[in-house]
């Protein structure tokens, strides 16, 4: 069905073609200005739309920039947020707004990380604010390689080996017909590039594509499945401790298949699963659906995703009764010092 509407849509892939070079010429000729900010700024970003790693990739670089010392803080525009304009998400030691007023990504990337940490659509003006309110010297962009209004010390732009390996496939086309906001040609804009390949060996670049890598400075991931948080109490679990159990699987994101295959590969049972949209504002009914899906099924807990996990915290009293850990899993990449140099360096 989705691809029937893609192929309904696709005359607009020359609108959505033309408009995206035009925009491209005007900030490549400086006729569309990128502005400067008292701030170093990272951006890490994509060609597709959703699922290959932004925000993993996000944390990875904080962290690092975090252990280096640096005054390290996050911007987004907060995708799915109940809030308009500029909020301030939090200090760095306390989230002082609401998971739907800041949206999933940064509620729980400022819980875990304790980096100062702010939401904006109007990235320039979110950012002298962020500034002013954190006093952070360095500004990593969630989600903004087409966010191009603001100067950047570096673009980091990350890829879903999958998606390069269907060489052919429909979601290699422009949107709507396909999943990429921008051609390959984009890339000759990156600074570092990242091919994640989540749970899968290194597969060398398709000769197709090769051309838009080379001069690059490219480096492959993977995905690290650490292990299971108590969404109450925060205790960690080894992965093993429920290999053998009978639990419900809940997650809404963009691509299941990473969350889905960890649990599969850790040799945790995946029978009994609900899946929903990227994003997913759970409701009270929905809540409920899964209560009677937890107990329907004989299941012993419930295992989401670190991003659906933050979504059910407002639902603590009618989930007091089934215990609910979410899957913790962190980028690495292969050549990490080099990478890590790589960006300390940019910045300095």
């Amino acid at each position: 069905m989705l691809d029937f509407i893609r192929i309904i849509l696709s005359p607009l892939v020359i609108v959505y073609s033309l408009i995206t070079k035009v925009r491209n010429v005007f900030f490549d000729k400086n006729i569309f200005p990128a502005a400067k900010v008292d701030a170093k700024v990272i951006s890490v970003g994509n060609l597709t739309v959703g699922g290959s790693g932004k925000t993993p990739a996000t944390m990875m670089i904080a962290k690092t920039l975090k252990e280096k010392n640096k005054k390290v803080g996050l911007l987004s525009r907060g995708y799915g947020r109940s809030s308009i304009g500029y909020v301030y998400v939090s200090d760095g030691s306390k989230i002082s707004t609401t998971v739907d007023e800041c949206g999933d990504e940064m509620y729980f990337m400022s819980e875990e990380l304790k980096v100062p940490a702010a939401v904006a659509e109007h990235r320039v003006d979110g950012a002298k604010q962020f500034i002013k309110d954190s006093n952070v010297d360095t500004i990593i962009l969630d989600d903004a390689f087409q966010h191009r209004w603001i100067y950047r010390n570096v673009d980091v732009v990350i890829f879903d080996q999958k998606f390069l390996d269907k060489e052919g496939s429909i979601e290699q086309h422009l949107l709507p017909l396909g999943s990429m906001r921008e051609p390959f040609e984009s890339l000759k804009r990156a600074d570092i590039i990242i091919i994640n390949r989540k749970f899968s060996d290194i597969n060398k670049i398709p000769e197709k594509f090769k051309k838009y890598f080379e001069g690059k400075k490219v480096f492959t991931g993977y995905y690290d499945a650490v292990g299971f948080y108590d969404v109450k109490n925060h205790h960690f679990f080894n992965m093993n401790e429920f290999q053998g159990q009978k639990s419900l699987v809940v997650c809404g994101i963009a691509r299941p298949y990473s969350f889905l295959n960890a649990l599969e590969m850790n040799k945790i049972d995946i029978t009994n699963k609900m899946i929903f949209d990227d994003h997913k504002n759970y409701s009270l009914k929905e809540v409920n659906v899964i209560r009677k899906k937890f107990y329907d099924t004989n299941s012993y807990s419930v295992l989401t995703t670190q991003k659906d996990a933050v979504k059910f915290i407002k639902y603590s009293k009618e989930l007091d009764d089934i215990d609910i850990f979410y899957l913790k899993i962190e980028l690495k990449l292969d050549e990490q010092n080099k990478f890590d140099e790589l960006i300390i360096k940019s910045i300095n």
